[in-house]
């Protein structure tokens, strides 16, 4: 094999990355666009979307702080993988729900956050000690 051979791979691996960088900044650059149309065809209904998607990011980026505030508290108090487990899935959870924010899927985020942060809450009080 030809050392040009084996740099095919490699190649093709950052033509891939660089185009799907692209694809994301060519879908972020859409939705601030249809953003700014929904905006101006809706005049003062409730918050634009660039605005509720920025109000969800801050939301799940306070919640995750305060996750890991509690996940610290309640390990100090007792070690436990299901503490760890609750509360990193949780943790997780936001992070998701920050990154659908960011790419315009602020319902979806918003059903996920409340029904993890629910259910994070209900594991916390019925199965760990």
């Amino acid at each position: 094999m030809s050392a040009s051979d084996q740099d095919t791979p490699a190649a093709e691996t950052e033509e891939t990355e660089e185009t799907e960088e692209t694809a994301q900044a060519e879908e972020t650059e859409q939705a601030d666009e249809l953003d700014e149309l929904d905006a101006t065809e809706s005049p003062a209904e409730g918050l634009t979307p660039k605005q509720a998607r920025r109000l969800r990011v801050a939301a799940a980026s306070v919640l995750l702080v305060a996750l890991a505030v509690v996940l610290v508290i309640r390990l100090a108090s007792r070690t436990s993988v299901l503490v760890v487990g609750v509360y990193g899935l949780a943790m997780i959870l936001c992070g998701i729900v920050i990154e659908l924010s960011r790419n315009g899927r602020t319902r979806l985020g918003t059903w996920l956050l409340a029904g993890g942060l629910l259910t994070a809450l209900a594991l916390d009080w019925l199965v760990l000690p």
